[in-house]
C-alpha cells in the first residue's frame, strides 16, 4: 500500500523570531484533529518579505500568520484583504483559496471572544494602553461592538493621535487620546482596561505598565494581551485587588482557533490548544 507523506504547511513569518508558542498550540490542534499538517516558525527579514511570499506560493503553503514587522507591509503582496482587516489596516492571518492569498485579522476577534465571556462591551468605556497593531485591531472591534468610549493612552502622541483619528473616521468611534507622560490613574468611570503594549513580555517579565488601579471600581475588568508569561505583573496587581482579569492566553487561543478553521475548514479543539499552552508555560 502506498502512503502519502506530504504534509500541508502553515506557519508564521516574523523578524526577529524567538521560540513561538503558537507552534506548540497549532501542532497540538492538528494532531487532535487527525490532520497531517505542520505549523512552522520562519524568520523573514523585512527586505525579504516579497521573496518569502513568492516562496509561500511556490511551496504550496495553506496559509500563514504574520507578526512584527510584517502586518502592514504584507498587504500589497496579497490578492485580497477581508473588509474588517482593511478597517484595521493590518493583517495577521493569511489563508489560501485556490491560487489566491487572502489577508485576515484574527487578533481583535480573538480578544473579543475572551472579553464576551466576561461582559458585553456595548455601552462600555474602555481604556487601551498602547497604539500598535494589537491596539488597532482591538479598538476597531470594540468600536464595531458598540463601546461607548475608547480612551487610547500612549507615549507617542503622533502614533496615538493617528489611531484615534483612524477610529473616528473609519468606524465613527467616540475615541480620544491621553498622552502617557506620567502614571495613568484608572478612574471609577472605566469599565475595561486593556494592556495592548509589549510591557511585561518575556524576557522582561517584571515590567509593569505605569498605571494606578486604586481609584478603579470593584467590577473593573483588566485584560492583558501578553501570553508569555500569562500572569503578568499587571494581571497580578489586578487580582491582588480582587478585580476580574483576562490574561493573554485567551486571546492567543481564540485568535489561533479562528485561523485554524480558516486554513483547514475544521473546527479546532480549543481545550487541546489551551492545554498545550499551559503545559508550555507551566501554568
Amino acid at each position: 500500500m502506498a502512503v502519502n507523506y506530504k504534509e500541508e504547511l502553515v506557519g508564521v513569518f516574523g523578524y526577529p523570531v524567538a521560540e513561538n508558542p503558537t507552534c506548540v498550540m497549532q501542532n497540538a490542534a492538528f494532531a487532535a484533529a487527525g490532520l497531517f499538517w505542520r505549523y512552522l516558525t520562519i524568520e523573514v527579514k523585512p527586505e525579504d518579505l516579497p521573496t518569502a511570499m513568492q516562496g509561500l506560493r511556490a511551496l504550496g503553503f495553506r496559509g500563514i500568520n504574520c507578526t512584527i514587522p510584517h502586518k502592514v507591509a504584507v498587504i500589497p503582496l496579497l490578492d485580497e484583504v477581508a473588509p474588517d482587516a482593511k478597517l484595521i489596516g493590518a493583517v495577521n492571518t493569511i489563508r489560501r483559496v485556490g491560487d489566491k492569498l487572502i489577508g485576515e485579522n484574527t487578533d481583535g476577534k480573538g480578544f473579543m471572544r475572551g472579553l464576551r465571556e466576561q461582559l458585553d462591551p456595548a455601552g462600555k468605556r474602555v481604556v487601551i494602553l498602547g497604539a500598535g497593531g494589537a491596539a488597532r485591531a482591538i479598538t476597531v472591534e470594540l468600536a464595531l461592538a458598540g463601546a461607548s468610549e475608547l480612551i487610547v493612552v500612549n507615549r507617542s502622541h503622533e502614533r496615538g493621535a493617528g489611531l484615534v483619528a483612524h477610529l473616528q473616521t473609519a468606524v465613527k468611534a467616540n475615541a480620544r487620546l491621553v498622552d502617557w507622560t506620567s502614571t495613568y490613574a484608572v478612574g471609577g468611570d472605566v469599565d475595561v482596561l486593556v494592556n495592548a503594549t509589549s510591557i511585561g513580555l518575556y524576557p522582561d517579565v517584571d515590567a509593569m505598565p505605569d498605571v494606578r488601579l486604586d481609584g478603579a471600581r470593584g467590577d473593573l475588568l483588566v485584560c492583558d494581551v501578553i501570553p508569555n508569561p500569562p500572569n503578568t505583573p499587571l494581571i497580578k496587581l489586578a487580582q491582588g485587588r480582587g478585580l476580574r482579569t483576562i490574561n493573554g492566553l485567551a486571546m492567543l487561543v481564540y485568535q489561533g482557533s479562528i485561523g485554524f478553521e480558516m486554513w483547514t475548514g475544521v473546527q479546532a479543539d480549543e481545550g487541546v490548544m489551551k492545554a498545550a499552552l499551559e503545559k508550555e508555560f507551566g501554568v
